[in-house]
């Protein structure tokens, strides 16, 4: 019975050192979580600026690279080695009025310029520092974030007014017109037509925007119809596919002859044979025998049909949509049933190679118009109409379902607020105001 007591005594003795211990470790381990946290550097542009202060200043009319380091407190020796050190990054031409730039300077009791940092863009910066008596000189890139987003609207006067009026970036209006060139003639919308859009814009400094970088899907409401656009890689090449993944985009003819040689490409100086000046030639000449069949490139409408004797001679102008215009110059003569408002299909006949008007032999002068403005005829990007591959069809399918209800979700976040609200995000959305959200 002794014997059983003080074996007893001996575990109860052992227990209590052993929690004595592990008391102890825990007060170990709560004393070390109870150490003060130590400051993270804080960097910018690469810099570490923990013991600098930093002023901004604005380029100013007049000023020079050598007056800016100048102000700055910088000897004229000295400023001489930094210009030559960073001319490669920074030349004369880049410093513009109203361009931004910041000093970095010691806490000394006598402060030392030890950074300059140039603003060549929102995200884009060379950095000089002066370590010593040498210049060193490097390229900083502040990081992009992207933002889904979402808009949507109805068209009282036309697309531009209707996206600029909601407080949406405009050129969301030039990327819609150009998804839906081949479905949409935007010069011909109708009040009540409508547009909902879902695209990424760029970010820096999480506030800052950039500007659209893509579309990530939209439906155009014209004249009752929904046509909706939804992008798809096929190929290594996005492609915008309706539904039924048909491209939304139609191919052009890469050239209106059959048979040619090129004599005259697309420049703004070019030596003019019968004029004998320089002037801008904005168009391609393709060499071919008097008589040879001119095609459209594309399906359209005649637009305009004439005569020009100073310039083109007998001539034709095709519309094919809202971006695209094409006209053809120096014909012989016009194909039959061929007037002002006929439609024409791609590959369709429509005149003939001649040498009138400002021509010094046989050739078709062939231009292209994309919004107005003349284009390469031999580099425009014209896609060709290329189906959805079957084997992608599954794929295509799922992208389409989850498109479609992503924009179904943020159209009903809005409602039942009006329906030409602004852009808008989820979750927790402020129309018109941009947020990470929902699909990002």
């Amino acid at each position: 019975m002794k014997k059983a007591w003080i074996i007893g005594m001996a575990c109860g003795l052992l227990l209590t050192a052993c929690g004595k211990k592990q008391a102890g470790e825990q007060d170990f381990e709560e004393a070390a979580e109870a150490e003060e946290v130590v400051a993270q550097p804080e960097y910018r542009y690469g810099i570490c600026v923990d013991s600098l202060d930093m002023e901004a200043y604005q380029v100013k009319r007049g000023d020079t690279f050598s007056k800016i380091y100048d102000d700055l407190g910088f000897t004229a020796v000295e400023a001489d080695r930094i210009v030559r050190a960073s001319a490669e990054l920074l030349p004369p031409r880049y410093l513009l009025p109203g361009m931004e730039y910041w000093a970095f300077t010691t806490r000394d009791s006598v402060p030392r310029v030890a950074h300059v940092v140039f603003g060549r863009s929102k995200t884009d910066f060379v950095v000089l520092g002066f370590p010593g008596d040498s210049v060193t000189v490097r390229t900083f890139t502040k990081p992009e974030t992207l933002r889904r987003l979402y808009a949507e609207g109805t068209v009282e006067t036309s697309l531009w007014d209707a996206i600029v009026g909601n407080g949406t970036d405009p050129i969301i209006a030039l990327m819609l017109s150009d998804i839906y060139a081949w479905q949409v003639d935007f010069f011909g919308v109708q009040p009540g037509d409508g547009y909902k859009v879902i695209y990424q814009k760029a970010y820096v400094d999480d506030t800052v925007p950039l500007g659209v970088r893509s579309i990530e899907g939209a439906v155009f409401t014209h004249m009752g119809r929904d046509y909706v656009a939804i992008p798809f890689v096929q190929d290594s090449a996005r492609i915008f596919f309706d539904p039924e993944g048909n491209s939304m985009r139609r191919a052009f003819l890469k050239s209106p002859l059959d048979f040619f040689r090129i004599t005259s490409r697309f420049t703004n100086s070019r030596y003019h044979p019968v004029l004998k000046r320089y002037r801008a030639h904005h168009g391609v000449d393709y060499a071919a025998p008097i008589g040879t069949p001119v095609k459209s490139i594309g399906d359209g409408r005649v637009v305009a049909k004439g005569y020009q004797p100073r310039g083109g001679g007998y001539y034709l102008k095709v519309k094919h949509n809202s971006v695209y215009t094409t006209t053809y110059m120096h014909l012989s003569r016009y194909a039959k049933g061929i007037n002002k408002g006929t439609r024409v299909q791609q590959g369709q006949v429509i005149a003939y190679v001649g040498s009138t008007g400002l021509s010094t032999g046989p050739h078709l002068d062939f231009r292209v118009q994309k919004n107005g403005s003349y284009i390469n005829p031999l580099t425009m990007e014209a896609p060709p109409d290329i189906p959805l591959h079957e084997e992608l069809r599954d794929s295509f399918n799922v992208v389409k379902a989850q498109l479609l209800e992503e924009m179904a979700t943020r159209h009903a976040a809005l409602h039942p607020a009006p329906a030409d609200s602004a852009a808008v995000d989820l979750p927790g959305n402020v129309a018109g105001k941009p947020v990470d959200g929902f699909g990002a």
